[in-house]
């Protein structure tokens, strides 16, 4: 878990091409890991913020399939899928994270932006481009 601990700090202080490598040398020293979800998950929107959407879903898809009631997994895929021009797949992901979801993060963009921390600068612009810019296009509005 140490790896992937810090594969995810990689994430929001910028070294993002970091988190691959960390988060798969976390999976190869702990294969039976009985939260593996987290480890796609991590995987999954290290290629949502890099804008390789087919990995992004590749990975969301499984991670949704290990943990299918979290939220955040929910949305992440809303994000690559509307991204990937699947408007309906999206809109269906973005309607299981706001009932999945414990509070309104997901009713609306600056509702979720101020929830979230999205780390350093470099990468808050990566989760404009990608993360926000899926979720509008699955039908969040801006307020």
């Amino acid at each position: 878990m140490a790896f992937f601990c810090l594969a995810h700090c990689k994430i929001y202080t910028g070294s993002i091409e970091e988190t691959i490598p960390l988060t798969e040398r976390a999976m190869r020293l702990s294969p039976r890991e009985p939260h593996g979800g987290n480890f796609y998950q991590q995987i999954g929107l290290v290629h949502l913020l890099q804008s390789h959407t087919d990995e992004a879903i590749r990975w969301l898809e499984r991670t949704r399939s290990d943990r299918p009631a979290h939220p955040v997994t929910r949305a992440q895929l809303a994000a690559a899928y509307a991204l990937n021009g699947e408007a309906e797949r999206a809109a269906a992901e973005l309607g299981e994270a706001r009932r999945l979801s414990g509070d309104d993060r997901f009713s609306s963009l600056t509702r979720l932006r101020a929830v979230g921390n999205y780390g350093v600068p470099k990468i808050r612009a990566l989760f404009e481009a990608t993360y926000f810019s899926g979720l509008r296009l699955a039908g969040m509005p801006e307020e």
